[in-house]
């Protein structure tokens, strides 16, 4: 008997992707389909349109339908045999949501193998378009998320996260509002992923139970929809309504959804027998594709900074985002995420180069390598920090600007620096410590300590993007997050989400009963061919060191919020 096959896909703002691989997670082939550069018909740049003057951004739905049989065919031609692959999955970029008419079920189960997606299901929506997660037309609707509750706290304590504009919630009242008469047409509601997953299962999917939480409307700690919100969002008179259109949420995240639509058998030669699993947002499936196990860390070092943990303990707040794991239950999964990264570095780069070796890091590197921690003389109580935000921040919710201060440590004074201060060269070091920081003080109470007396601290840190590549960027954040085994640089390509789609089939049909994702595909995935250890984690003294200077660098975002405030 042949091994089976497990095929993740990921639809994502500019492209499809499939992926597929064994039980062994061995890929066997990859396949995408770009939709600027292959779809015909649509006036979309970069995957989306826009109508600039309500600061709408959004997709035609029926591009991503032409998408799925463009992945599929090169995956055939690639000559995948479709009918072993046992297990499907995926992965949609978080918050859109897609709006189904009331024939689009019975549509979508009896679909014409002779004919394409796209023109038999053009009918099959009360809306052709799905907000894009770069939407920031909600600004009332956002507000009064966080009205209806109380605030922003009670609204991130209850859902994961404080209203956000591309929230698939706040993006339902707007619609409702706006395309009322679409809305009454509406059956059901989807999230990307959801929909995806309702196309290969030849009826309407349920919501995951990780990428719900991007919604605004599901209160985690209950695991239901939250009533208030859910009358919010459709009028306290048509909360059964609402309720029918978005459907239950089941918990487990490796469910049987059901077998394959007939017509992807009759079409593309699956077996009748392939089963259809839950399909999650894309962060969730990104922690899939380590496996990231609790307490361990990842930070994305691109244009922004994005900080992902697996994590026990639920304590949110509004400067984060709070999902379900989406495999295992009792685990969340937290995300800060920075306007600010990779820009604000090479602004300090160019700035000691002063116009020469455009681009070089050496002379950045050696500054920062041979520089005192915190900048801190010998036996001196006075220490050096700024914050450095080259656009406007959401972490902490400030202008664009730069900052720069002296904290003593003695007296837990914090003022602002003078001459003190040498420019640019102290910012070398200054700006990693900030970014690491940063992420220290707002996950310092949802690490544990790893053991034998050691303080709480993540159990890996895994670096990507652009700024992995950096070998004092990584020595720094090792020395500021610690990481008991250790700093890593992780390299999965450009298929991460895909691939942990991919490894959730695997995991959803191969498991024992009460089999954690962590422990099946942790057994299979072999970490040499994804990661490298390039730095030393904890090392006691200059972790302390950074742990005493948090109060400082706490005191001074909150001085400068206050002196943004007063002007």
């Amino acid at each position: 008997m042949s091994e089976p096959f497990y095929l993740g896909l990921d639809l994502s703002t500019q492209q499809l992707k499939g992926v597929v691989v064994t039980s062994d997670l061995k890929v066997q082939a990859v396949a995408k389909f770009d939709f600027d550069a292959e779809s015909h018909g649509y006036d979309i740049k970069k995957g989306v349109m826009t109508n600039e003057s309500d600061h709408e951004v959004f997709a035609p739905v029926a591009l991503w339908l032409s998408a799925v049989d463009g992945v599929l065919q090169k995956l055939q031609r690639s000559g995948i045999e479709f009918s072993r692959i046992r297990g499907i999955s995926g992965a949609g970029q978080q918050h859109g949501s897609v709006y189904w008419s009331r024939h689009g079920e019975k549509v979508l189960g009896n679909l014409d193998a002779g004919k394409n997606l796209e023109i038999q299901l053009d009918h099959a929506f009360s809306h052709p378009y799905s907000p894009n997660w770069q939407d920031a037309s909600t600004q009332q609707e956002c507000e009064a998320f966080d009205k209806e509750l109380g605030d922003e706290y009670e609204l991130s304590h209850s859902t994961g996260s404080k209203a956000h504009h591309r929230f698939t919630g706040p993006q339902i009242l707007r619609f409702q509002k706006r395309n009322r008469e679409a809305y009454n047409k509406t059956s059901r509601i989807s999230l990307v992923s959801s929909f995806l997953a309702s196309i290969f299962l030849g009826k309407i999917a349920s919501i995951d139970i990780s990428d719900v939480c991007g919604m605004n409307l599901w209160d985690i700690k209950s695991g239901n929809w939250n009533e208030k919100l859910i009358a919010l969002t459709s009028g306290p008179e048509n909360t059964a309504d609402l309720l029918g259109k978005l459907g239950k949420v089941p918990e487990d995240g490796g469910a049987n959804l059901g077998t394959i639509s007939s017509y992807f058998v009759q079409r593309y030669g699956f077996h009748k027998s392939c089963t259809i699993l839950p399909f999650t947002g894309d962060n969730p499936s990104t922690i899939l594709a380590l496996p990231l196990r609790s307490s361990d860390a990842m930070v994305s070092l691109g244009t922004s900074t994005t900080f992902l943990m697996s994590t026990p303990r639920y304590k949110p707040d509004p400067a984060m985002h709070f999902f379900n794991h989406p495999t295992t239950p009792g685990l969340y999964m937290f995300m800060l995420c920075y306007k600010n990264g990779g820009l604000a570095r090479e602004k300090i780069r160019d700035a000691i180069n002063d116009g020469k070796d455009q681009g070089s890091w050496k002379a950045f590197d050696r500054i920062a390598r041979t520089s005192p921690v915190l900048g801190q003389a010998e036996h001196a109580a006075t220490i050096k920090m700024g914050l450095y935000f080259p656009r406007p921040e959401i972490v902490p919710n400030v202008r664009a600007g730069e900052w720069r201060f002296l904290y003593n440590r003695t007296t837990q004074q914090i003022n602002p620096s003078g001459s003190e201060w040498t420019k640019p060269e102290d910012d070398a070091r200054a700006i990693i410590e900030s970014q690491m920081l940063s992420l220290r003080l707002r996950s310092k109470d949802l690490v544990e300590s790893p053991g034998n007396g050691l303080p709480a601290q993540p159990r890996r840190i895994y670096l990507v993007g652009g700024g992995s590549r950096n070998a004092t960027i990584a020595k720094i954040a090792g020395e500021v997050l610690g990481g008991v085994e250790g700093v890593y640089k992780l390299d999965v390509g450009e298929n991460a989400c895909a691939l942990g789609a991919a490894y959730k089939a695997v995991w959803a049909l191969e498991r024992e009963p009460g089999q954690a994702f962590e422990d099946l595909i942790g057994a299979r995935w072999k970490e040499e061919d994804f990661i490298e250890r390039i730095a030393d984690g904890y090392q006691k003294d200059v972790f302390d060191k950074y742990g005493e200077a948090l109060l400082g660098f706490e005191m001074m975002e909150k001085k400068i919020l206050e002196g943004e405030k007063a002007k």
